[in-house]
């Protein structure tokens, strides 16, 4: 039993963004200049995708296998049943290769957070408002400049609106469209900093009660295992909610 441990402290340790980056059994690594453990993730989890597409992936076999058929899989799902289904057969087409690109970097830096040799750069919230802005860009501006200033009007005020209504309808869907940006950026972020909260909080029981506390490990390791399906779900529920967003607003007649 350790009265001197600091729980609270243990946890936004690991947790928040730091110019260091902590390493098991060995001193925290100080990093240089603007360079934060999370942007550091970030970095990381470009050069795994660039090395997965670019090095890894095996474009010219007649039949993929391995490591080529798992990422062509996930690949034509995002294409067959997000994309397509959502924006319509052009659109779709158009706007895969971003819902695939988001969806391998959200993926990546969720898992990368499972390791122990890393931190979860979208437990950051300034990670996932920059992943959420997007969206609201394309929400915005994406829907300017495809349909003009008529056509965001026709998406945000149904045609057959009585006029008086128009103002409080208009207030009301210009809201909806910040709160859905605002929704993907607290779901992703609070889904993955509260997973790693409750793990190292089952695990800084222990130091603090001492072997009465031992099962709580058991729960943290089921925890850690279900942090495994909730890197996958979260990555989906991103881009999926993404593409919805979009498809009603640049084809609200759907």
């Amino acid at each position: 039993m350790n009265s001197n441990f600091n729980l609270d402290e243990y946890i936004m340790h690991h947790v928040l963004n730091s110019h260091e980056w902590v390493l098991p059994f060995i001193s925290p690594i100080p990093l240089p200049g603007i360079l934060t453990t999370h942007a550091l993730m970030i970095l990381f989890a470009c050069t795994i995708i660039l090395m997965l597409f670019l090095v890894f992936y095996r474009k010219n076999e007649r039949v993929p296998t391995g490591l080529t058929n798992c990422l062509e899989a996930l690949v034509v799902f995002i294409r067959d049943d997000i994309a397509i289904p959502n924006l319509g057969e052009k659109d779709g087409l158009q706007f895969t290769p971003m819902l695939c690109t988001i969806f391998f970097f959200i993926l990546t830096l969720n898992l990368m957070g499972i390791i122990p040799l890393f931190s979860t750069a979208t437990s950051n919230i300034n990670v996932t408002f920059s992943l959420a802005f997007l969206i609201f860009v394309l929400l915005v501006f994406g829907t300017l400049l495809r349909n003009g200033f008529k056509g965001i009007w026709h998406a945000l005020i149904p045609s057959s609106l009585p006029t008086w209504l128009i103002p409080f309808f208009l207030i009301i869907e210009i809201a909806s469209i910040c709160v859905r940006s605002v929704a993907l950026m607290i779901r992703l972020f609070a889904n993955m900093i509260a997973g790693h909260m409750v793990i190292l909080s089952f695990l800084g029981l222990v130091i603090i009660l001492g072997w009465i506390a031992l099962p709580a490990v058991l729960l943290a390791v089921f925890i850690y295992c279900l942090e495994v399906f909730i890197a996958l779900l979260q990555a989906y529920i991103f881009i999926l909610l993404s593409a919805v967003f979009i498809g009603q607003m640049y084809h609200p007649d759907h």
